[in-house]
């Protein structure tokens, strides 16, 4: 993973591929791009020129916008690269830091196969440094795990030296404060958070050949001895026992049996429990209700969730936060065979309800329904699930933006706020209680599908029928920003974008604090 530092050096005077300034559209009044703080040394090397010479060569400081140019005499590093922050902000007021985790994201990306790279991005204080630290670790991501680079070497994991593929080594941060407390856990809790979303991002991007229920739950097991967390896992036969007809009945059609894993981390002096549950099915063909074509071919991203909620447990434990966190990953296969369950076929879940399936593509919400159950037994102070659950919610709110259900408005309203300061973009959503009428089935206690307007909100109202009573719950429905198929931006990657970790650490963290909402 790409290093993190914070350096008191001089843009001008630390050595370095390349050097890092921000550029800024004119606050009101203002005409053209103007240099963001950090800037000067930089702009000092240019004759203070820097500005006016990034607009002749097109720079006008719109966000992600990326410059470079060779550096003028006087400067150690060989290249300046001005990436755009936007709109700049009102005097006295700061640079937003999403604005700064974008930006250093960006420029990241546009350094890739870079030794060393100073980012001389304002970086007054510590809600500062961790925004720059977070973009500029989660824009570096690469996954090349299946690249070989066409040379057998590199294949079996020795790099060229000339690797451009190859994510930037080192980030030096400068002007933070390395002495100063809250600057250095800044950059600590930076590295912690991007190292987590890194990791549900490759588990995302891994192929389902080599990514199975079995081997996701080998991986939380490894995870578990190395970060000192408790760690259950239900094979089929246990699962089978224990009656959870939800994952069972997934599960059946495929040669990879499911798993329930339960990874769980506490602290000594916590006074809260949060439960996180991950829908996990690690490829979804549609079952019996086989998708159409076009689109299968993205469908080893159906356990984003469930990465999403492995990567907070274990980011809790290295935060070392005074709250327990227990993650239920849901894991399973979807696919169509002989075996497999049938549209018409009821299933006795976890809970002693039953279930017509009418759908079997709708089959996220049977697995996640166990693992609610479940977590509810062990009544925590709230549960939060995150799964790529419906199209709809795609339709709805696009494919940048989670959205949130709840049977708690003030807890949706929490969940909200914290994933905005995250950088996550999200929108609560309602659950109109004329809704569950729809899921009345003729012969069992509810059906999987009902009418298809309002199909995401219908989910999460077959969802709420799994939750104990009297604990609090939210529903993350993260179908739209989970896989990113588009160009990268900013900090985001294509392919899998670790989205929802931040938040369910943000709120991890403000459970920590005595305050979940």
């Amino acid at each position: 993973m790409t290093a993190l530092t914070l350096s008191t050096s001089s843009a001008a005077t630390l050595r370095a591929d390349a050097v890092v300034v921000g550029l800024a559209k004119g606050a009101k009044g203002a005409k053209g791009a103007v240099l963001a703080p950090g800037a000067e040394a930089v702009d000092k090397a240019f004759d203070g020129k820097l500005a006016a010479v990034l607009e002749t060569l097109g720079a006008s400081g719109a966000e992600g916008e990326v410059t470079k140019l060779p550096a003028a005499s006087g400067l150690k590093a060989a290249v300046v690269l001005a990436v755009g922050l936007g709109k700049a902000p009102a005097e006295d007021a700061d640079y937003d830091a999403e604005a700064l985790r974008r930006a250093a994201g960006s420029a990241a990306r546009a350094l890739a196969g870079s030794k060393k790279a100073a980012f001389a991005l304002p970086a007054e204080d510590a809600e500062a440094v961790a925004a720059i630290g977070e973009g500029a670790l989660l824009g570096a991501y690469a996954f090349s795990a299946y690249r070989s680079n066409g040379d057998a070497k590199a294949a079996r994991g020795a790099k060229k030296a000339d690797d451009k593929s190859a994510p930037l080594a080192e980030v030096a941060i400068l002007g933070g404060k390395p002495r100063d407390k809250a600057h250095k856990a800044a950059v600590e809790r930076a590295q912690t958070l991007a190292a987590e979303v890194n990791r549900a991002r490759d588990l995302i991007n891994t192929p389902s050949n080599d990514l199975t229920p079995k081997s996701f739950a080998a991986q939380a097991q490894a995870a578990a001895k190395e970060f000192g967390l408790k760690v259950e896992v239900l094979d089929e036969r246990a699962l089978k026992k224990g009656g959870y007809g939800g994952l069972m009945g997934v599960g059946q059609g495929s040669e990879n049996p499911p798993r329930l894993v339960r990874i769980g981390y506490t602290h000594a002096k916590a006074e809260k429990t949060l439960a996180l549950v991950g829908k996990g099915i690690t490829y979804d063909s549609g079952g019996i209700s086989l998708k159409p074509a076009g689109h299968n071919e993205t469908m080893k991203c159906d356990m984003s969730g469930a990465a999403a909620v492995f990567a907070a447990v274990v980011a809790a434990a290295r935060l070392g936060l005074r709250v327990n966190v227990t993650g239920w990953l849901a894991l399973a296969e979807n696919m169509p065979s002989g075996a497999a369950l049938r549209p018409g076929d009821v299933l006795t879940m976890y809970s002693g309800k039953t279930v017509e399936v009418l759908n079997t593509d709708a089959e996220g919400r049977l697995v996640l329904a166990d693992a609610l159950t479940r977590a509810s037994e062990e009544q925590p102070d709230a549960i939060v699930d995150v799964a790529t659950l419906t199209g709809a919610m795609v339709l709805a709110l696009g494919n940048r933006t989670f959205g949130i259900m709840a049977n708690d408005d003030a807890f949706r309203a929490s969940v909200h706020e914290i994933a905005e300061e995250a950088g996550e973009p999200s929108w609560p959503m309602p659950m109109p209680s004329e809704l569950r009428k729809g899921l009345d089935s003729p012969i069992a206690d509810l059906k999987n599908v009902g009418e298809r307007a309002g199909g995401g909100l219908l989910a999460g109202v077959f969802l709420q029928e799994f939750v104990g009573e009297g604990i609090p719950w939210a529903h993350l429905d993260i179908a739209g920003p989970a896989f990113h198929e588009s160009a990268p931006f900013g900090y985001t990657p294509k392919g899998g974008t670790g989205s929802a970790v931040r938040t369910l650490v943000g709120l991890a963290e403000r459970t920590a604090e005595g305050d979940l909402g």
